[in-house]
């Protein structure tokens, strides 16, 4: 089968399809042509065709990663490059899926991990200080949930790397998604939080849209609030 051809057929997956026939019919083609088709997927408008693409991709650069680790190196440094000012574009969909991705696979999470919390810190005058920080609200929209999505599956990792103290000035963000997602990942994480900031979001109405388990729900940032307050507590 042609490249455009499975291109096609990954698309037409992506939008018609459940997410666990669309990976059962992944397996059977080629990896690194369905990864291909998967990046113009993940930066799409169609809210189920990007987030089942994130979840491809986490399913399929691990599949890589066992066969070839060096070109899974690669992926993940094209989704790096996407986020660089140089690459010419804007890198939609890069955060969350380097998230899915290292959720799936430990040895990248541990090569690549320290990425993209930094996309989290500014630069600073220290050497330690090496920050990247994103400051559009929809690329800290997907990096939210990729904290949110590592705090589930490497969050000893994510402690160990100071993720905990990054989140905390997100809850004061002009945008609603942004202060939610990053309530949600407190809660996650489970680590000691500004209980009093927490309570503050407990009253806020603003909608959510919250990816998991490969569909998506719509949650106040209130009720995100009241979760995480009550995962902390326990």
């Amino acid at each position: 089968m042609s490249t455009r051809k499975i291109k096609k057929q990954v698309l037409g997956l992506l939008e018609d399809s459940s997410l666990e026939t669309t990976l059962a019919t992944l397996s059977d083609l080629p990896v690194k042509d369905v990864i291909n088709a998967l990046f113009s997927a993940i930066c799409r408008s169609n809210e189920q065709v990007r987030w089942h693409a994130v979840s491809c991709m986490g399913y399929m650069v691990p599949r890589l990663a066992a066969e070839d680790f060096e070109e899974a190196r690669i992926i993940m440094r094209r989704l790096l490059w996407s986020l660089n000012d140089e690459s010419g574009g804007i890198g939609w969909g890069a955060p969350e899926t380097m998230a899915e991705i290292m959720s799936n696979d430990e040895r990248l999470a541990e090569e690549y991990v320290h990425m993209l919390l930094s996309y989290m810190r500014e630069d600073g005058e220290e050497p330690w200080q090496d920050g990247n920080y994103l400051e559009h609200e929809t690329l800290q929209q997907g990096l939210l949930w990729g904290a949110g999505r590592l705090a589930q599956t490497r969050k000893q990792l994510v402690v160990d790397k100071g993720m905990a103290r990054d989140l905390p000035p997100y809850l004061d963000a002009a945008d609603g998604m942004v202060r939610g997602l990053a309530v949600r990942a407190m809660g996650l994480l489970g680590e000691p939080s500004p209980l009093d900031r927490i309570r503050a979001l407990c009253d806020d109405p603003e909608m959510v849209r919250v990816y998991d388990n490969g569909k998506v729900t719509s949650v106040s940032v209130g009720e995100l609030a009241s979760q995480t307050l009550q995962r902390l507590a326990n």
